[in-house]
């Protein structure tokens, strides 16, 4: 018997592949397979814990039974709280009525997709990037993808969206980007807000502005001499055309409190606001109080940040330099400095070499799996995330990685490598 029609998205859409590989993962692990898994965008909560302080605040909370509907825009105590968190630790000045909270980053990237494209407009995103395909397919959206550059660290240039600019509606990037790590460069990022100005600038009032979706949910983990930039500081007209994507779900390891927040001109977010409130994807009334304590902790704050950012750069650098040692070595293997993010991007060239029983790894898709067979070893090929099938670059999480097993890990992969011709 055939399958019950069902809706044209419902049809078309189609699921995470990061979700498909997981399960393919679970089962090995269930049958008893050691596995170095590095494909979750997330953390593991027996090694990267909340900060205490945060814990207490939600715990105080729900003692004081703090269970009820919150506000459609979030609790006014949050948003005053991110309002001065965003003016002492970014330089932004938005007031509340700009301010919106929801269960995280997902809702509030949906009601800005679903508040600003029509069917058959143009959405501008780059590939390799988290969702867009997604976000768009649910608008019936035109895709607009670039293609990244490995020498650009595969974020877009304006070079690269100028030319599909025209008639666009919205153009959605990230930086830190999942799934790099990779950050703008204060002049690329600087001259795609002039283009958006000015083609802002260019349009009619009757004409639907060029919004700038800006997911900058991991701006508080950059590592090194990277700094992080954003449209609104570098160019204050911006302001009036960019949504941020932001919240606490990386900043504090915190994605499963499901507390996020975007800021953007007030006209916007109230549409937002209305879209959100049919959804219902609210921040819990419990966590949004306690997010409200613990933004203006300030020591606490610097603290945490200090020591959650000391781990998570240990962890990338320590992989980095493990890849290095293995490309000089003559392994054809690659990775991208870390900048950012919780996110090391490497290159596993491995497609035309033959395994021990002299079979070809034919595809990039081969190559994956004899990684994940061979040196148990599980990353996300760029091709989930838009990419080329054949890309041969992978996404590498250390949300879950234990310092103590990178060594081991990074001997299993050479292994692995050795045994090909």
């Amino acid at each position: 018997m055939s399958a019950e029609k069902l809706s044209q998205l419902a049809e078309t859409l189609i699921g995470s592949e990061i979700v498909a590989l997981g399960a393919v993962i679970k089962e090995k692990i269930k049958q008893g397979n050691k596995i170095y898994n590095y494909t979750i965008g997330d953390f593991d909560s027996s090694v990267f814990p909340i900060p205490q302080e945060l814990e207490n605040e939600i715990v105080a909370a729900y003692k004081q039974r703090n269970t009820t509907y919150p506000p459609a825009d979030g609790i006014l105590e949050l948003r005053e709280a991110v309002a001065s968190f965003l003016k002492e630790r970014e330089g932004l000045d938005y007031n509340t009525t700009e301010i919106l909270i929801a269960a995280g980053g997902r809702p509030l990237i949906y009601t800005a997709f679903r508040a600003i494209v029509d069917k058959g407009d143009k959405v501008i995103y780059p590939v390799p990037s988290w969702n867009n395909n997604h976000y768009v397919h649910f608008n019936e959206g035109e895709h607009v993808l670039i293609e990244c550059k490995r020498e650009n660290n595969f974020m877009p240039t304006a070079e690269e969206i100028k030319p599909h600019i025209k008639g666009a509606t919205l153009i959605a990037v990230c930086s830190p980007l999942n799934p790099t790590g990779t950050t703008f460069k204060k002049e690329e990022l600087q001259a795609i807000c002039n283009l958006v100005v000015e083609e802002n600038e260019s349009r009619s009032v009757n004409e639907k502005k060029l919004y700038l979706l800006y997911d900058q949910i991991y701006w508080t983990l950059t590592f090194g001499d990277t700094v992080h930039y954003n449209p609104v500081s570098l160019n204050p007209k911006m302001k009036d055309y960019t949504i941020f994507i932001d919240g606490i779900s990386k900043a504090f390891a915190a994605t499963g409190v499901r507390v996020g927040w975007s800021m953007g001109p007030s006209h916007l977010i109230n549409k937002m606001k209305a879209i959100n409130s049919h959804v219902g994807a609210w921040a819990p009334m419990a966590e949004q109080n306690a997010v409200a304590k613990y933004l203006l902790q300030k020591e606490n704050l610097d603290y945490w940040f200090v020591n959650f950012k000391a781990a998570v750069a240990e962890r990338l650098q320590r992989i980095y330099a493990g890849f290095q040692q293995l490309k000089s070595e003559g392994f054809s293997v690659d990775a991208v400095a870390p900048q950012a993010a919780i996110y090391l991007t490497i290159q596993i060239n491995l497609a035309g070499k033959k395994m021990a029983d002299e079979k070809v790894l034919a595809t990039q898709a081969a190559v994956t799996e004899y990684i994940l067979n061979e040196a148990k070893i599980a990353v996300v090929p760029f091709y989930c995330f838009g990419a080329d099938k054949n890309s041969n670059w992978y996404r590498l999480s250390v949300g879950t990685c234990k310092t103590e097993e990178i060594d081991e890990m990074l001997l299993s992969l050479k292994q692995a490598l050795a045994k090909l011709t």
